[in-house]
This record gives C-alpha cells, structure tokens and sequence, in this order.
C-alpha cells in the first residue's frame, strides 16, 4: 500500500511540473512555446457553375422537345440539391439548348427547357439559378462560300432568351443602360454577401454593318465590363469579384480570340489583373479546365463539362466557395462519362478537382490534355 503511495505522489508531481508554463526558449515571448490554436475558416458561402449540356444535332428525339442531356442534367441537380453545405447560388454558363438556327426552334426548345426546369426539385431548393446565354442560344450558322459553318447573330434571340429565362436573372441587378439597353439586357452586375459578380452575354446581337450581311460574333459591352471591374474594386465591402461568360478567353491556357474565344479578352485580361479579379468562369469548351495564365493572378475556369460531347472525362459541376479567412475554395465534383456520352454514367461522382484560388503562383495546377 505504501509503495502505491508514493507512486501516486510522484505521479501528481509530474503533471504538475509539466502543466506549469514551459520557460520561452531563447528570442520567445512568453506564450509562443505552447502550441498555437488553430482555428479552421468557415464558409460565408457557396455558388456552383457548369455549362454545355445539349445534345449533338444527331441525337435530338421528340420525347426531349429541350434538346438537353437529361439524364445527365438531372443527375447534376439531384446531386447539387443533396450537398451537405447547400449552394445558395447556381449559375448555367450556356449552351443549355441546341438551337443555333431559327427562332422557332429556340422558342420551341427554350420553354420545353424550362419546364423540365420548373418541374425538378431543384426549382424549389431554395437554390438560385442564373442563367447565362450561350452561343447556341444567341447564335445561327449558315456555310460560308468554302462550304464551312460559321455563326452568326441572330436577330430576335434576345427576346425569346428574356421571354424564358428573364426570371432567372437577378432582380436586384446593375444593367448597361443607354441606348442599347435592350440588347445588352443579359450582361448584367450583381452582388451577394461580400462578393461581386459581373455577368456577360458573349454573343451579344449586333447589326450587319453597312455593305455587310451579318454581324459579329462574340461581342460584348466592354467599356461597362470594365467600369464595372473598377468601381467594384473600389469598394471596401467588395472582397472578391468574378466575370461569368460562356465563351472563355484562355483555352489551356492559350489566349482564343476566335470562335472557340473572347474577342474582347485582350481589353479585358488586363482589367481584371489590374483590378484584382480572382477569375472568369466561362464554358463553351466542352471540358473542364482550369489556368492561372502567367502562374498569378486572375485563374480562367472552363466548366463545359455539363453533359454536352467533347473532351470531358467526367460530367458533373464545381463549386466556389468564399471563406471568412479570405481565402477562395474551388472544388470540381464529378462522375465518368457514359458510352455513348448522353447515356448516364452508374459510376458514382467523386472530387476531380480542389485548390484554393490563390493570386500567387497556385501550387496545385491542374493539367491540360485538350
């Protein structure tokens, strides 16, 4: 018994010696030789994104009037609704339809669109949509004399896009105004939390001019985008911005002023490095990549991966999400595509992708292979 005494007494006074403060090493403040508490940051919120989800011109059928990868599509909202930390907004970057010749068939396609939008559960989420005009939606092609397609603007497009998806635009949004106003109605500002967005119609309608058949395309309404970039840098409440577009200007990392880009991207870049923009979500492409061009500043996404064909891996969507540390999380979620590509996939999503978005060189880069 005396023996477990003692024991008992050592012990006591070797846990108090060890919980006593440890004397600071030499050139230590007091308290820096316990172990720092690190506390993880917290999310302020989420948005997702992800473009391109219609069918080739081959594999429209009249039981899906939408001409959308519906089982792909449907997988990606079931899945998007069943996060655990919910997206609070969803942004759709384009090529939702297949269109791309007469307005009919836009109108035709756009409102069997929306209904089979209306009648998923992700209509009721509580989920934000914002719809974003691709090239298929604004857009016609017509062979050229060489026997090749080219696109061009297509008049009246506008109308029929506000006709069905104007709900999804924010009401609280910052529109170009002036003259055009109408025109330009689908590049629009808005902001949520402490985070701006600018969003941008690529294709936005022009006039032939005088002598010429058709207009330009890939057109958008800079001087406003980059006014826009200023004034939100400007204000202190604003931490993060972005610009939205179906059509990127990096392609692997390739500046693209043609059909599969920007035209504008060479004003632009700049304005968003200058002003501290994190990055351009874009699609078009139908892929996912994503750059950092130069290894600093602004990164360019491309989140074609929606379920349209191409070089997509894997289908799925991606999500930013803004933290109260200041940093920015991207993650990309995903599941194999099927064979042939509008067959759904039965192997489960997993994460494709994840970094933060940091204005310095990213440690993490993310291949090209397209």
């Amino acid at each position: 018994m005396k023996s477990i005494y003692y024991v008992a007494i050592l012990s006591c006074l070797f846990l108090f010696t060890n919980c006593k403060d440890k004397k600071p090493k030499e050139g230590e403040k007091a308290g820096q030789a316990e172990a720092e508490v690190v506390i993880p940051a917290k999310p302020i919120f989420s948005f997702s994104f992800v473009g391109c989800n219609r069918v080739n011109w081959g594999d429209v059928t009249d039981s899906i009037p939408s001409t959308a990868n519906r089982g792909v599509l449907e997988r990606i909202f079931k899945e998007m609704v069943a996060e655990k930390q919910q997206t609070e907004l969803f942004f759709f970057l384009g090529d939702l339809v297949l269109a791309e010749s007469t307005l009919p068939k836009l109108n035709t396609q756009l409102a069997a669109w929306k209904k089979l939008y209306d009648a998923n559960p992700i209509s009721t989420s509580g989920i934000e949509m914002v719809a974003v005009p691709g090239n298929h939606e604004m857009l016609y092609s017509e062979k050229d004399k060489s026997g090749k397609y080219k696109e061009y603007p297509l008049k009246g497009a506008t109308d029929i896009w506000l006709k069905y998806m104007g709900e999804y635009m924010p009401k609280n949004r910052d529109t170009v105004g002036g003259k055009e106003s109408h025109i330009n109605s689908m590049t629009f500002s808005f902001t949520r939390h402490n985070t701006g967005f600018i969003v941008m119609n690529t294709d936005t309608y022009n006039a032939p001019p005088t002598g010429k058949t058709h207009g330009k395309e890939g057109m958008v309404p800079t001087p406003w985008i980059l006014n826009k970039i200023k004034e939100y840098q400007k204000d202190e409440t604003i931490k993060h911005i972005f610009l939205l577009g179906h059509k990127p200007y990096y392609v692997c990392g390739v500046p693209r002023v043609d059909h599969k880009g920007l035209p504008e991207g060479p004003v632009i870049w700049p304005a968003m490095k200058a002003g501290g923009v994190t990055a351009m979500l874009s699609a078009h492409v139908h892929d996912y990549q994503r750059s950092q061009p130069g290894d600093e500043g602004p990164y360019q996404i491309v989140a074609g991966n929606g379920g349209s064909e191409g070089a997509a891996t894997f289908f799925g969507y991606s999500t930013i999400t803004i933290l109260d540390d200041g940093n920015v999380e991207l993650v990309s979620k995903g599941f194999d595509v099927g064979t042939p590509y509008n067959k759904v996939s039965d192997k489960p999503s997993t994460v494709r992708d994840r970094t933060m978005l940091t204005a310095t060189k990213n440690a993490n880069p993310y291949p090209c292979t397209n």
